[in-house]
């Protein structure tokens, strides 16, 4: 075991109750989305241990930590991803509008359409148009309405900053676009089916620096309608686009603060260590 191992079991981990301030958690009714306890096991091996956040309507959280750390698996049982996975367990309760989407009677179907994916590579479908990609998941669902699909193209590529750039060319191939044009397909493609939340995985990792400031300047504006999880190993995206920053090591949830009183005054002594680079 490293000795970071085994300084953070020394390390009393912090939770949503205790390092949250108290005024924001006194209305329960503030948030869209509360993971209770979730603990998820591959194979019986338990990759995320006991974690518990609560994510605020109409704002962005940021899930940090290095590689290995439980991250994108946590992100995954907010999707009910894991269902497509044999080895996968996943216990505790996960509610959105208090409803436990891991009742036997939610259809993770159905559930899927109100919580998005965006993954970290763009992956937008390669035989299809701009146009054809973003109505897919809704012609899967069963919409024809040539005049509502259209309207809602629109609607979904202004959203994720790109309808200026394709609005004269629809029917041009997706893999046409550049990286970051690609990803914000992916966005708008996500939001075309109206989901009530927006998981990111790593949104940016595969983009320059002026694609990747252009997704953070969507992610900005979409806070304003949608509840926003997103993984990130860049650490000043964290702080640069979310409210609240919750800190992962060794599957553990170790610190769940606001953003910038995690980064400028953390309570655990691993989370300081990270955010001063001192390892990751």
């Amino acid at each position: 075991m490293t000795a970071l191992a085994t300084e953070s079991e020394n390390i009393e981990k912090q939770t949503a109750s205790d390092t949250l301030d108290a005024s924001d958690l006194a209305d329960s009714e503030k948030y869209k989305m509360i993971a209770e306890n979730v603990t998820i096991s591959y194979d019986g091996i338990e990759a995320v241990k006991d974690v518990t956040m609560k994510f605020k309507e109409r704002s962005v959280t940021a899930l940090i930590g290095p590689s290995g750390c439980g991250k994108t698996t946590f992100l995954r049982c907010l999707n009910r991803m894991h269902d497509m996975t044999k080895n996968a367990k996943v216990d505790g309760k996960v509610t959105i509008d208090d409803i436990d989407l891991y009742d036997k009677s939610i259809d993770p179907i159905y559930h899927r359409r109100k919580v998005g994916m965006v993954f970290q590579k763009p992956n937008p479908f390669p035989t299809m148009s701009i146009y054809d990609n973003v109505v897919a998941g809704l012609k899967l669902n069963g919409l024809r309405d040539k005049k509502i699909l259209g309207e809602i193209v629109e609607d979904s590529l202004r959203m994720a900053y790109l309808w200026d750039e394709v609005k004269d060319d629809l029917k041009r191939s997706a893999i046409e676009l550049s990286g970051g044009q690609q990803q914000r397909l992916c966005i708008a493609r996500a939001l075309a089916i109206q989901p009530e939340v927006l998981l990111m995985d790593e949104p940016a990792s595969a983009l320059d620096p002026i694609a990747t400031q252009k997704i953070e300047e969507t992610i900005t504006e979409l806070k304003k309608e949608y509840t926003i999880v997103i993984v990130t190993h860049n650490m000043q995206q964290a702080v640069r686009v979310s409210d609240y920053t919750g800190f992962m090591y060794l599957g553990d949830l170790i610190e769940f603060r606001e953003t910038k009183k995690l980064f400028t005054d953390p309570k655990n002594e691993l989370t300081a260590k990270y955010v001063q680079g001192q390892f990751g």
